[in-house]
């Protein structure tokens, strides 16, 4: 078993040179260097934040949402599970399935869209768009044309979504599970058609060569759930191709059981030899039975009801704290997102953080006490008789607040820990009732 406790590399110390507004330094003086955001992305699927922005603004236009569905199809609670989502995370995965983003032809839901993607900005999460281009959940209106259009308009509407969300969503998985794609025999979709066509490589490259042109800042990301030499050979071909992948994303929907560290590892070292950034996309532990091992596609394990458990949530909890440990111990990870935040969303199962009724489990306390308190600074600096100080801590956004004999905050600023940041100078606004 590898060591997971050596967290230098997400780590940044400066100098810090603090002046007042006149600037005057901040001499023999101590401070509170305060974190206020992580540089690493620790994210969750956004869909019920998606409801509550909706909920909000719809209400702040005047519509009626006494009725107002979250994810899972409640009513209640929408602030109060949006309120624990943000406590924790910092990065949200917004859903952009074709089939239902577009489910009649040139009326893409993207008033919806903006809503959430707005709400995330103004609480400081980065939000990722899912997905631009996948052969499940994919538009049903696109089987009446031929494929030459067919991949017209698929190119059209990564142009038209990409553009529509510059500022807003610039991180994008561009398409989705290509491995399987051309051979995917459960239903006949267009996505696939083309696939066959193009090939795996060139599907690729079509798509994002049309995000990339849509926003030239954007990451972009390619994501399947198949870990085997299969995906390395294809992201080997692609970038061979020239295909501009920033991130390689990994899916680890765990339904049938823990991939355990071995696994983890393994898989790591397979995929951190293309140099890239790997995030873990969608990340799935349940706490209570698991899905049987003969189901080969996890779609097809249909239940009414699926209970969480204590021994569940306790395994749950341990579990993925081995994981994220794992995870953020290694330097070319650069995000983890749980799939579920609320047991009962995809196939019903008992994956969430919290549980339908939105209290907290196990498994969300613990994460709380990793990203909010063992990897998360909060101490006191001194600066010298020259207002300069040495910060250190874990990579992010930071609030330095001066305080007063009797501790109260007479002047601030803010500060970003980065990797290679040079002498910093920080100037302290004072603060006003």
């Amino acid at each position: 078993m590898k060591r997971y406790d050596d967290l230098s590399h997400r780590k940044a110390k400066c100098l810090l040179r603090v002046v007042d507004r006149q600037g005057n330094p901040v001499a023999d003086a101590k401070l509170h260097l305060k974190q206020t955001r992580h540089e690493f992305l620790f994210g969750c699927g956004a869909f019920d934040l998606m409801a509550y922005a909706n909920s909000a603004d719809m209400a702040a236009e005047g519509a009626d949402m006494t009725n107002a569905p979250d994810a899972a199809g409640e009513t209640a609670g929408l602030k109060d599970r949006a309120d624990k989502w943000l406590a924790l995370y910092n990065y949200g995965t917004l859903p952009f399935y074709w089939g239902r983003f577009e489910p009649k032809e040139g009326d893409p839901q993207t008033k919806s869209l903006m809503r959430a993607a707005n709400f995330l900005r103004s609480h400081n999460v980065t939000a990722k768009g899912h997905p631009l281009c996948w052969h499940t959940v994919c538009a049903d209106w696109l089987m009446k044309y031929d494929n030459a259009t067919i991949l017209e308009k698929q190119l059209r509407r990564i142009t038209r979504d990409v553009t529509a969300f510059r500022g807003k969503i610039d991180m994008w998985d561009v398409i989705n599970e290509v491995v399987i794609m051309p051979i995917f025999d459960k239903y006949d979709n267009a996505v696939t058609r083309i696939c066959k066509d193009l090939g795996r490589v060139g599907i690729v490259k079509e798509t994002f060569a049309a995000a990339r042109a849509a926003n030239p800042d954007a990451q972009l990301l390619i994501n399947d759930f198949n870990t085997s030499i299969a995906y390395e050979i294809l992201i080997d071909g692609c970038l061979q191709a020239g295909v501009p992948i920033d991130t390689i994303g990994i899916q680890s929907h765990q339904h049938q059981g823990y991939w355990g560290a071995e696994k983890l590892e393994e898989v790591l070292e397979r995929y951190e030899h293309f140099g890239l950034p790997i995030h873990f996309t969608e990340n799935t532990l349940v706490s209570g039975s698991l899905i049987p091992p003969e189901i080969e596609d996890l779609n097809d394990f249909q239940v009414t009801e699926w209970h969480s458990t204590p021994e569940g949530e306790e395994r749950q909890m341990r579990q993925t704290e081995e994981m994220y440990r794992i995870l953020f111990a290694h330097p070319q990870v650069k995000a983890i997102t749980g799939w579920d935040f609320a047991d009962g969303a995809w196939l019903n199962a008992p994956s969430g953080v919290i549980r339908r009724d939105n209290s907290i489990k196990p498994v969300y306390e613990m994460l709380t006490r990793l990203i909010k308190g063992e990897w998360w600074t909060d101490c006191e600096i001194r600066t010298d008789a020259n207002g300069f100080a040495k910060a250190e801590g874990f990579k992010g956004d930071y609030l330095l607040e001066l305080p007063n004999k009797n501790g109260t905050t007479v002047g601030s600023g803010t500060l970003k820990l980065t990797a290679g940041l040079p002498e910093t100078q920080i100037t302290l606004d004072p603060n006003t009732p």
